[in-house]
């Protein structure tokens, strides 16, 4: 039998009756959306927000000659220039091809134009690099974007455009930038809190409701426009392209016709008016040509805006939006409910009735709210504080509204469209290596706005956390990139649009093991899928990053940006190879993660066996050689990068950052039923101690593990040499902060390191905050500030030699306090500390906020997180990219592990 709940609007919740006297809930019908769209069934994932905060100011839409990206494609651009490859917009939600979009525009009736995106400043205007100066955040999402929810804060004032670039303009690297709320212009609560939820009736039906709340003293007037609109591509001459979809305005709904896509509309409630043009641009405006159309892009700006003659009175177009103004009393609020369908197939030409906007709507509304909630019970766990949820939820958010649709051929955009002819020092200029290369997908992005391309070892942080919800998706994503479309011919796995030849830290095979073990560890054809391409990444490796073939590697930047005294990826200021201890580290890491991949896959296929024997003994060369080469200085206890200069002569650059931490993460175990199960890899491992006793240092520790039996552990650092570089880490004079590890020793404020070459002196000094370097743009910095993905890899290298220690060592935390903690009692607080950024401390305060006390304070603006892109190393105040959700969105795995 069955009892049936009654909801609201008449929404049910059945729950089977398993015996007479209990219940069992009915199937999490999230997961249910999950396992239809993983099957095929039904795709729950065809429609999400994948519609960028920022299309202007991209590699993809620059065909300068010298690579002038934000001088190419301005923010004064956008609203009148069709975009070539993808698509920008407020609260925005696309299909995954992105033949349609929807997107929010606001007007306050005193800015110069509508609020259609968000506004900030480039790396040569900002005075830290490229930042975004609107406020708004994702404060909701489940994985199949059922249900989602994002808010933005708008001025009632004109926005200060002007002035923020000015300002920023005058600054210089040593001080702070000029933010929006430094303009003032939220005093007094005169602003917009604007919020959109959307809940999907069924895979292309989206239910939304727009609520507008005026937290002002007086009565204000705000125009509401959503818009909906194609992605051009019939203007650029490729051939068979030139094929124009429609857009109807019919009262209060807005009926696009596509021979792909077949129709879809737009509908809203109350009496809208229907606005079109065309999403071709102004040419006329931008450059005094001629324009394709007398109703461009901007048409429906200039109208609302001036009152201009231009928007389509025949109301067609491939640009519509409805037009609703509110007049909202001081502290009230209005709504408008919005449903965004595909009502027929191609060719969709089919008159269909009108949308329900009522009853059904709101059961709709109810029920993915109700649905999200309960999924979200299941992942959370129940010994997370309210606090601790909250920032989890919307971390998880964060990564779900990253997902963008990425669409870049790079050939194509090499050579020029038909009719267009680019510079020709593009064929030979950025990315012209890459010609292979050809995107259209969804893709998790690092930041929507300062960020809006993927980055390799960035995504590879996102999908663990995103694999705590979605693991189908975060395996399709780290399958994604090793792709024949993706990975050079070479093997080097690209790093990100602004150079898809720069290194980025080889962590696919380390995330992929991560995820298959978040997933149940039963996926074995992932794993395998995922092993044939990074055997040629690390084949690419070898071959292009250890020049002097000795093991021992360099590799650049490496994601660090500025960590070292002159730039690593560019050619040395002397005749040289700069050998880099994160680089080896890395690989001493990656060949141990494939060593543990072919022993799960040869536990089920034994042709593997020989796969994991050859990555043991590469390990074992990789991490001897760190001591052989002279990486390792015994004095300091501390791996440091070594300049071998063309003379054979070494110099140490003894700059005490993560590059000498992060060979602790080059570690597993091989316990004594991995070895039973595979034979040839214990003989291998006695051989080697046999006839290498060289090499017993980095493979010869031995205990008895839980199950009373030996194992091995295989690690860079040796039990000695973990435990002194573990009283440097964990040092509050050096890398230990109150929110977690520092990159830069705090030693090096007082004693910054310089070192001389070739007539000119390099320094590394400790800073904690925001960089005085304008190494990669200045808008990285490596020397000081706590990032969380180094941080987590620590975190997860001390959980790792936990499991071979036990409690049978402790070491002093902090140092030199005299109270010694196991390494899991380490390991707990650290992610604590992390967890600590983001959560309110005893004074109701989040140290990501730092001083801003409208973040701190105001009820309406406290509980929405932000998720920076690495933090004050002494404050914790949140610096750089502000919505860098991705690998901060790691906090959210840090609660769940350490609350489980």
């Amino acid at each position: 039998m069955a009892a049936v709940v009654k909801y609201p609007s008449g929404v049910e919740d059945v729950k089977v009756i398993t015996d007479g006297s209990s219940s069992a809930p009915a199937p999490d019908a999230e997961r249910v959306r999950l396992a239809q769209a993983d099957a095929g069934e039904q795709d729950w994932r065809a429609w999400g927000p994948y519609l960028s905060e920022r299309a202007w100011g991209t590699v993809r839409e620059d065909y300068s000659e010298h690579g002038t990206a934000w001088d190419y494609f301005p923010h004064d651009h956008a609203r009148s220039r069709a975009y070539r490859w993808s698509e920008d917009g407020m609260a925005g939600v696309c299909d995954d091809r992105q033949t349609f979009c929807f997107a929010l525009a606001l007007w306050n009736e005193r800015d110069p134009i509508l609020k259609e995106r968000m506004f900030g400043l480039g790396g040569d205007g900002g005075n830290h690099g490229e930042d975004v100066k609107d406020y708004w955040w994702y404060e909701d999402s489940t994985p199949t974007h059922s249900w989602m929810r994002w808010r933005y804060h708008y001025p009632q004032a004109a926005f200060p455009y002007d002035e923020l670039v000015a300002v920023n303009g005058l600054r210089g690297r040593d001080d702070t930038e000029y933010e929006l709320v430094d303009t003032g212009i939220f005093d007094d609560d005169r602003y917009w809190a604007v919020t959109v939820d959307f809940a999907k009736a069924t895979p292309t039906d989206l239910c939304m409701v727009v609520t507008v709340v005026n937290r002002g003293d007086r009565a204000e007037r705000l125009h509401v426009l959503p818009h909906l609109w194609f992605r051009n591509t019939w203007a650029w001459g490729l051939p068979g392209g030139d094929r124009v979809p429609q857009i109807v305005g019919e009262g209060a709904r807005l009926v696009g016709e596509h021979w792909v896509l077949g129709q879809v509309r737009l509908e809203g409630d109350g009496d809208p008016t229907p606005l079109l043009c065309d999403n071709d641009t102004n040419a006329e405006r931008l450059w005094g040509l001629p324009s394709r159309t007398p109703y461009p892009k901007d048409g429906i700006n200039d109208h609302v805006v001036d009152g201009a003659e231009t928007v389509n009175p025949e109301l067609t177009g491939t640009k519509g939006a409805l037009h609703y103004v509110l007049d909202v009393p001081a502290g009230g609020q209005r709504q408008i409910r919005l449903r965004l369908t595909r009502t027929a197939p191609p060719p969709g030409a089919v008159d269909s009735p009108p949308a329900d906007l009522g009853d059904g709507f709101e059961a709709v509304v109810w029920a993915r709210r109700a649905e999200a909630n309960r999924f979200f019970d299941g992942v959370i766990p129940a010994n997370a504080s309210a606090d601790e949820a909250l920032i989890a939820r919307q971390a998880i958010a964060g990564l779900m509204w990253g997902k963008q649709f990425y669409h870049f051929d790079v050939k194509r955009w090499l050579e020029g469209d038909p009719g267009s002819s680019p510079p020709a020092g593009r064929r030979h200029g950025r990315n012209s290596a890459w010609w292979h290369m050809t995107s259209f997908d969804v893709i998790s992005m690092p930041d929507p706005w300062e960020y809006p391309w993927y980055a390799a070892w960035d995504l590879a942080f996102h999908c663990v956390s995103i694999a705590r919800v979605d693991p189908g998706f975060a395996k399709d994503q780290l399958l994604l990139l090793l792709r024949e479309w993706y990975l050079h011919p070479n093997g080097q796995i690209p790093a990100y649009e602004w150079a898809f030849g720069d290194v980025n830290p080889p962590v696919h095979a380390w995330a992929a093991l991560k995820v298959f073990e978040i997933d149940g560890s039963r996926d074995h054809d992932f794993l395998a899928r995922m092993m044939h391409k990074l055997l040629m990444n690390f084949t690419w490796w070898v071959n292009r990053k250890d020049t002097g073939g000795n093991n021992v590697f360099e590799g650049g930047f490496l994601g660090l940006d500025n960590v070292g005294p002159f730039d690593r990826s560019a050619a040395l200021p002397v005749a040289g190879v700069l050998e880099q201890s994160d680089g080896t580290g890395w690989m001493a890491m990656y060949a141990l993660n494939l060593l543990d991949i072919a022993i799960v896959l040869a536990e089920h296929d034994r042709t593997w066996v020989d796969t994991a024997t050859k990555f043991f003994e590469h390990f074992t060369y990789i991490a001897a050689a760190a001591y052989d080469q002279g990486l390792w200085d015994d004095e300091d206890a501390f791996f440091y990068d070594v300049l071998r200069l063309a003379d054979g002569t070494k110099v140490p650059l003894k700059v005490r950052s993560v590059v000498g931490l992060l060979p602790l993460a080059a570690v597993t175990r091989l316990p004594a039923r991995t070895l039973h199960r595979l034979p040839e890899l214990g003989a291998r491992l006695r051989w080697f101690l046999t006839n290498r006793p060289e090499y017993a240092s980095v493979v010869g520790a031995r205990r008895i593990g839980p199950d009373g039996r030996q194992q091995r552990l295989l690690s860079m650092c040796g039990p000695e040499q973990v435990v002194r570089v573990l009283a440097r880490m964990l040092d509050t004079d050096e890398f230990l902060s109150e929110y977690g590890l520092r990159t830069l020793s705090r030693a090096h404020l007082d004693k910054p390191f310089a070192v001389t070459l070739g007539g000119q002196e390099f320094c590394v000094g400790y800073e904690p905050a925001e960089s005085t370097s304008g190494l990669f743009g200045g808008n990285s910095n490596w020397r000081g500030p706590i990032w969380m993905p180094t941080n987590f890899l620590l975190i997860s290298a001390l959980r790792d030699y936990a499991a071979f220690f036990g409690e049978d060592l402790q070491v002093e935390y902090p140092t030199r306090s005299g109270v010694k903690k196991t390494l899991d009692e380490i390991a707990d607080d650290l992610s604590a500390r992390l967890i600590a950024l983001f959560t309110r401390d005893d004074w109701g305060r989040r140290p990501i906020y730092g001083a801003a006390q409208l973040f701190q304070t105001h009820p309406d603006w406290r509980d929405l997180i932000a998720f920076p892109e690495y933090f004050h190393g002494d404050n914790g105040a949140g610096l750089g990219a502000w919505h860098q959700t991705g690998w901060s969105a790691l906090v959210a795995d840090l609660i769940l592990t350490l609350r489980r």
